[in-house]
């Protein structure tokens, strides 16, 4: 049982459900799932005293002591004995009992069976917390600590009156806010520092004295990149204990202010990210790929680098960078050495393909984001940019012994934000280029294999007695591969699996130089020799597939994406990508889904140039492909904003998509096709399938308004703008400039919004396209929102929503409805706002927990707070946080915590104000650097309330950075809120 009864069970007979008694909040007493009632506050006083001795005696004396204090009533033995009696006929027998002149409470029988109390079971898991924290096992400590404190429910003996409740009463909260110390110290040292920070801000509100408090805080801002803030604190901390108590701040508080003010790395984050909470050890990665089993010879390589790489202890890092052309088994020879070198790193193993000999070689801090959660640290603890990524992630191997294998890099700018760069650590990076730009770096040529290798390697995979009795028929295959390891594998694996040929047969078919090419005698074009080899024994159906297949951009494909490309069920296309796979010639990437190596994807591209019959067929499955993710697309579009009429309005398409049963799948598949989706719509661009590719970019909306693919998104959209404009797409162009206005908005660029808006707006009303012009009328009027030109605003949300009522369009019609009642009230039409916004959202109610239904509640949220309905409000954002939560709109959750935060300010908390502030912060919000600035300028104002006048003052000074960068009008009101301070 977990001690807080707070769920109904299921009812026992009597005699066989234990008692359950509670004290970390009201005190209760329940039989199963019934409620026991306690009596009057002097007899759940007496209960209290008697529960809290731990089944010890409690004379009369000492009750009444604890009842009443010095001066109890007249007939108080009577009392306590009436109250005794009472509780008796309550419990379970032999529970209460009367001994030595006074009374107990047993909660354990003879037999050991008996009652509970959440205080004991607190005591327990605290112990048990202490002891895993003592082990050096932080994740386990961290998640008992989090049970013992939901164990508390409220107020510690709520509404239990007498000097000894009162006396345990402080006890009790002083245990609770010390074991809430340790939970937070833990979750710094397991770097969620960010997470943290919010509810720092509302504890050192609630306990300004409290030092242990402030010093946490000021780590946690201080981990967060807020230097300035953290020092504010201290200043703060400083001001208030000289004006309270007429002391100066702890030796350890005044220590730690001046490590942040020398940035000393040893408050850098800790080594160990948090882990879920589930696991009791740390996460040790182990993504090497598979050693071959018949790696043949390199053997001075490998003792050379396994030497290198064993150094690493000792020393700061350990980088040793293989050069080599394609296919001379750079990368069979780093990941052998790899395996044979784990034991030296036992804090695991990274592994990333950095994609380097491709068009688009793979984004450093996308790598970093996919190391760093393969480490255990949570994406909302993942920072945005390149170099806070980079910095968290060697924060996150400090300490630790871990082995990085960086494959297929493409130089050494893209190879050094990678580098772990501590003590005990090592990189091992393969490349064509040889980097003798990587400072430090043991570099490696690599050569083709030496003849007797080369035999060796094909001997190995084909067979001994095959070889044995062909010797130099053998000699002339490894020859005529050029003793390039990836030729020989690949030749030699196709004569074990055809029993009927003999080593002279492969020879003579190598001799023939219209199956070899000339390439295979020099440089990269060697690889395609050996890839040329592979192909040409494919059956017609796997070569069709390798070529089809290799059409596409994107990093890797699903099975289903596959499925379209080739036109046939999803059975027939997984036999054959897994055969193609079992060839070497397509990887499997993970269950379900496959990629190429990058050469070998520009050589599967040259035939389908060379051999695909007719020539329209690599067109057709092109448009498959597009359709596919269009379709698809569509319908999660479709789950998301049921109702909407966009899907009726976009290209139509002849091959299906995919169909999901609930919003999650959907927005799963959605999220995890997002680079190959966008990949196609880029390549799209130039051809014949412009306008589906637009509105595969639309449908996908969700990619940028979530957050999770804001950059590649907006990347793609720009680049539709110019490929609809070069085809002279009036439609298109006007499509594609709404997509960026959407995009802009989101991240706050309003200038540019309007831009692109007017263009898109003078496109669409060429094209005569009314969904595009609704969408842009309504971006305009958001717009004008934000340049507080409210009557223009309102003159653009009434366009959009009558065109929108013609359209049937109801839910975008409800939408902007919700953002008229925003012009109103800039007009100061509060009433009216409020009676808008509830009709949008009685719209939206109708097509179920929406997204949309979420943004309706944010509106009636901000114009009840404009109408002093506070309480109102909160419960309007609330239900938006919840829905927003489900459909993982991250930068919509954090700009309704602003607004939360808004309301508490302006009803005069705060405490919660700074907190909810602060998760919009840590979660970021709509509206970029802009909005960043009013969240930190909101904060700043909760904080100077809670006389935190320091820490404000750096909150408005980041801000006024982020409005004088931008030219935001904001700048000069939190210059206004600066000069006093700056004064002062």
């Amino acid at each position: 049982m977990d001690g807080v009864p707070r769920v109904p069970e299921q009812w026992e007979p009597e005699e066989s459900v234990a008692l359950r008694f509670s004290v970390l909040g009201p005190v209760r007493a329940w039989r199963g799932a019934q409620a026991l009632p306690t009596g009057s506050p002097q007899q759940r006083a007496l209960l209290a005293a008697l529960l809290l001795r731990e089944g010890r005696t409690a004379t009369s004396g000492e009750l009444i002591d604890a009842l009443w204090g010095d001066e109890p009533p007249s007939q108080a033995l009577a009392a306590v004995r009436t109250y005794a009696s009472r509780l008796r006929k309550i419990l379970s027998p032999g529970v209460l009992v009367s001994e030595s002149g006074g009374y107990a409470i047993r909660l354990t029988d003879a037999s050991g069976s008996g009652a509970t109390l959440d205080l004991a079971l607190a005591q327990e898991l605290a112990a048990d917390a202490e002891k895993a924290k003592s082990r050096g096992d932080l994740c386990h400590a961290r998640a008992l600590l989090n049970k013992t404190l939901s164990l508390w429910d409220g107020e510690v003996l709520a509404s239990v009156p007498g000097p000894y409740a009162e006396t345990q009463r402080t006890r009790l909260q002083e245990w609770k806010l010390q074991l809430t110390e340790s939970r937070l110290d833990m979750d710094l040292e397991q770097g969620c520092h960010a997470e943290a920070v919010s509810e720092l801000t509302a504890l050192t509100a609630a306990h300004p004295l409290r030092e242990r408090l402030r010093g946490l805080l000021m780590l946690a801002l201080y981990r967060s990149g807020r230097q300035a803030e953290a020092l504010a604190a201290y200043a703060d901390t400083r001001r208030l204990l000289a004006d309270e108590l007429g002391v100066d701040p702890s030796p350890e508080l005044q220590e730690l202010q001046q490590r942040i003010l020398q940035a000393d790395p040893g408050l850098a984050e800790p080594s160990a990210p948090l882990a879920p909470e589930t696991a009791a050890t740390p996460v040790r990665p182990a993504q090497l790929p598979a050693t071959v089993p018949d790696f043949t010879g390199r053997s001075s390589f490998v003792s050379e680098l396994c030497e290198v790489l064993a150094s690493a202890e000792g020393r700061v890092m350990a980088v040793s960078a293989l050069a080599g052309i394609g296919g001379v088994g750079k990368t069979t020879l780093a990941v052998h050495v790899a395996h044979q070198s784990r034991v030296a790193f036992p804090d695991g193993q990274l592994y990333v393909d950095l994609q380097g000999a491709g068009a688009r070689a793979a984004a450093p801090e996308a790598v970093l984001g996919a190391f760093l959660r393969a480490l255990g640290t949570p994406d909302s603890s993942i920072p945005d940019s390149l170099e806070e990524r980079a910095a968290l992630y060697r924060s996150v191997l400090d300490g630790r012994r871990v082995l990085v294998l960086l494959d297929n890099a493409r130089d050494a700018a893209q190879v050094r934000p990678l580098l772990p760069g501590t003590e005990g650590c090592a990189a091992l990076v393969t490349s064509r280029v040889r980097m003798v730009d990587l400072a430090g770096a043991h570099l490696v040529d690599l050569d083709v294999m030496s003849p007797e290798e080369a035999l060796q390697l094909f001997t190995k995979i084909v067979g001994a007695e095959r070889v044995e009795s062909e010797r130099q028929s053998a000699l002339d295959v490894v020859a005529a591969c050029g003793f390039l390891p990836l030729a020989i594998r690949i030749a030699a694996s196709r004569l074990a699996a055809r029993r009927t040929w003999t080593v002279s047969v492969l020879a003579a078919k190598l001799a023939d130089e219209r199956r070899r090419l000339d390439e295979l005698q020099a440089g990269d074009l060697a690889v395609k020799a050996t890839f040329e080899l592979g192909y040409g024994q494919l059956e017609a159906p796997q070569a069709r597939a390798f070529r089809l297949l290799g059409l596409a951009d994107g990093p890797d494909m699903s099975l289903a994406a596959a499925a379209a490309v080739l036109d046939l069920p999803l059975d027939d296309t997984e036999e054959l990508l897994e055969s193609l796979v079992d060839t070497s010639l397509l990887e499997s990437a993970a269950p379900g889904r496959y990629r190429y190596h990058d050469l070998v994807r520009l050589y599967a591209r040259a035939c389908a140039e060379r051999d695909e019959h007719p020539p329209g067929e690599r067109a057709a499955a092109m448009s498959r492909l597009l359709d596919f993710y269009l379709a698809t697309a569509a319908g999660v579009y479709a789950i998301e904003r049921p109702g909407d009429r966009l899907v009726d309005h976009l290209e139509t398409t002849q091959y299906p998509g995919l169909t999901f049963t609930g919003g999650s799948a959907a927005l799963d598949w959605l999220y995890t096709e997002a680079a190959p989706l966008l990949a196609c719509v880029r390549q799209s661009a130039g051809t014949e399938f412009l306008r589906r590719a637009v509105d595969l970019l639309w449908a996908a909306k969700d990619l940028t308004e979530s957050g999770a693919n804001s950059h590649q998104y907006e990347t793609t959209a720009r680049a539709m703008c110019d490929a609809t404009r070069a085809a002279g797409d009036d439609r298109a162009e006007g499509r594609a400039r709404t997509i960026l206005t959407d995009v802009l908005l989101v991240s706050g660029r309003i200038q540019q919004a309007e831009d692109e808006a007017q263009r898109a707006m003078a496109l669409a009303g060429a094209a005569q396209d009314a969904t595009a012009i609704s969408w842009v009328a309504n971006n305009r009027g958001l717009i004008c929102l934000h340049q507080s030109r409210h009557a223009d605003g309102k003159e653009f949300f009434d366009q959009a929503i009558e065109l929108l009522r013609a359209a049937g369009n109801r839910p975008f019609e409800a939408t902007s409805l919700c953002n008229l009642s925003r012009a109103h009230l800039g007009m100061g039409n509060v009433s009216k706002a409020v009676e808008i916004a509830q009709r949008g959202v009685s719209i939206h109610a109708e097509f179920g927990r929406t997204v949309r239904l979420a943004n309706g509640h944010y509106a009636v949220g901000i114009a009840l707070h404009m109408a002093g309905r506070h309480s109102e409000a909160l419960g309007h954002f609330s239900e938006a946080l919840g829905i927003l939560g489900d459909h993982r709109q991250r930068l919509w959750e954090g700009t309704t915590h602003f607004r939360i935060a808004e309301v508490h300010l302006a009803a005069h908390r705060p405490a919660p104000a700074a907190q909810h502030a602060e998760q919009a912060l840590a979660l970021r919000c709509i509206g970029g650097d802009r909005m960043r600035g009013n969240v930190l300028t909101l904060l700043g104002r909760a904080l100077s309330v809670l006389g935190q006048v320091d820490r404000a003052t750096a909150c408005w000074r980041e801000a006024l950075n982020l409005y004088e960068q931008s030219g935001a009008e904001e700048a000069a009101a939190v210059r206004a809120l600066l000069t006093p301070a700056a004064a002062a």
